[in-house]
């Protein structure tokens, strides 16, 4: 499959931007001071690992993402030399 050059730069950028941005979350969570992600023992709440796991989730996909549009990037690149 070819994908346009719009298409691979626009695959790269969200896999760069779900990185970007599920970063800052989880730095945000690990510091939470509501007590959603940590009790008052200074334990892990539900909240915490849910919202972990969609970090997680979301950094492999973002990651899958990115590949392909850097891949389909580095195709175009290839084929203009």
């Amino acid at each position: 499959m070819k994908l346009s050059r719009p298409v691979s730069w626009f695959l790269l950028a969200f896999g760069v931007w779900s990185w970007f941005i599920w970063i800052t979350f989880v730095k945000n969570l690990w510091k939470d001071g509501s007590g959603l992600a940590f009790d008052d023992a200074g334990d892990p709440t539900a909240y915490f690992w849910v919202h972990l796991l969609l970090a997680i989730t979301s950094f492999l996909l973002g990651t899958a993402v990115g590949v392909i549009g850097f891949r389909g990037v580095r195709a175009l690149r290839n084929r203009d030399a």
